[in-house]
């Protein structure tokens, strides 16, 4: 089987339950804190912006979670996902190592992301809410709530960073063809999003503004919930149906990975493709594995930030958490991976990275789509700037087999297209795109204003 092009479960085959890496840690997370009370956030503090269901997964240390019968048929739509051997991708590089990559892009809203939206809009509409507020980046998170909240009869409003609000218009659009509300941020539809215009005019937005938005319209709203799409424990915990099914699929194609990857930005794509394997890892099965979380030099949370209790937003709204971070009030630059701006990763990832069972890695803009572009080219597919950080990744180890002369197997997520993305693309042909690398002092700036705890 390791011979064929693409691997396919059936129905049948597709995973009933979630993996919660959280029973398998090394040492229990740091709880989140409440700096308001001075005191570790209980389930009550939460109770504001999240319905109940998912407070209990996100404090959950319980191994395997069922996914509830009706989120199963709402993912019977595209999963289970396809996995790829990239053969025209090896073919190019000459490399003895196997590349596969496990297509999350077929996904109705183009990424992974609606694996979490679905199973949030779910509990949401058993809790009785009506109205779910969020941000987004790039788009992807808002495109697949939109969709997942259609399905459920929620109302949707999203807060779309600036930047790629103005970058990607086409993910707005499908937003609404969802029938979501959709807002740029900073926007004037909120005291948060008009303070931060008022004192700068030009602001490009951050997903730290954006949830602070989202928060802020949840706390003024009767029957409303925010919805997060990475970072916290049970997002992370509902992606995991990527590396279930890629482990059978594998199992099939009679091979194990030597190396997992995944881009990151909050964290929920490398957690959901990665952790399944690290599990094995942490059960002392595949003690050889290696787990790279790659994001980019401009957003470098894991290689230049600091492992401190930060909040999630940039107003402080949110209870903070542990985690590698660059400050809640980092901005980014405007790089076309939205999706990776975020100014922390999540505490699961962070506490992997601490413990070096994960290595992250930070790439640059100009080298992601030159392997973008590359991987188009023998493969076919578009990859979302998000998903090409990865690709970039999975090529360098690949070359690196080739110089050593060893057969390697390497898995990677595509978690999205690039359908919508492809105003970057031309920035890249065009040879305008630059790269930009975030300063260390800016880090130092935005450390300085981390919670005192």
């Amino acid at each position: 089987m390791s011979n064929s092009k693409k691997i396919i479960l059936t129905e049948q085959d597709m995973p009933k339950q979630w993996y919660n890496i959280q029973a398998d840690l090394p040492e229990p997370l740091d709880p989140p804190f409440n700096v308001r009370t001075g005191k570790p956030a209980t389930a009550q503090d939460l109770s504001a912006i999240f319905p109940e269901e998912i407070i209990k997964q996100e404090m959950s240390a319980e191994r395997f979670i069922d996914i509830p019968e009706k989120v199963l048929e709402v993912y019977k739509i595209w999963r289970p996902s396809p996995l790829v051997r990239a053969f025209g991708l090896e073919k190019v590089l000459d490399t003895p190592a196997k590349i596969y990559f496990k297509n999350e892009s077929v996904s109705p809203s183009g990424s992974h992301k609606s694996n979490s939206a679905v199973a949030q809009a779910y509990y949401n509409m058993e809790a009785g809410v009506k109205r779910i507020a969020t941000e987004t980046g790039a788009g992807q998170w808002g495109s697949a709530l939109s969709m997942a909240c259609k399905m459920f009869n929620l109302e949707c409003v999203v807060y779309m960073v600036k930047v790629s609000y103005e970058q990607k218009p086409y993910r707005k659009s499908l937003m609404q063809v969802y029938g979501a509300q959709v807002f740029s941020s900073p926007s004037d539809q909120t005291e948060v999003g008009r303070k931060v215009i008022a004192e700068d005019p030009d602001n490009q937005g951050s997903l730290g503004i954006a949830i602070s938005e989202a928060i802020e319209d949840v706390l003024t709203h009767k029957n409303a919930k925010y919805s997060l799409g990475s970072v916290l424990n049970h997002v992370a915990m509902h992606q995991t149906v990527i590396g279930l099914e890629a482990k059978k699929q594998m199992e099939i194609a009679g091979d194990y990975p030597d190396i997992v990857i995944a881009c990151l930005g909050g964290g929920s794509n490398f957690s959901g493709t990665a952790f399944p394997f690290i599990m094995d890892k942490l059960q002392g099965k595949k003690s050889g594995l290696k787990a790279v979380a790659v994001e980019p030099s401009a957003c470098p949370k894991l290689s230049k930030g600091v492992l401190a209790y930060d909040f999630g937003d940039s107003s402080g709204f949110t209870p903070a958490l542990k985690m590698y971070t660059l400050g809640h009030t980092f901005m980014p630059g405007g790089i076309h991976a939205g999706g990776l701006r975020y100014h922390g990763a999540s505490p699961l990832v962070s506490a992997l990275v601490k413990n070096k069972i994960v290595e992250p890695i930070a790439v640059k803009q100009r080298e992601v789509f030159d392997a973008a572009v590359l991987f188009a080219r023998a493969e076919g597919i578009l990859p979302a700037p998000e998903s090409a950080h990865a690709i970039r990744a999975a090529i360098d180890e690949a070359l690196k087999a080739k110089e050593e002369g060893k057969s390697k197997t390497i898995l990677f997520n595509l978690s999205g297209h690039g359908h919508f993305d492809l105003s970057a693309y031309d920035n890249y042909l065009s040879g305008k795109m630059v790269d930009y690398e975030y300063p260390s002092e800016k880090v130092c700036e935005a450390l300085a204003h981390l919670p005192k705890i």
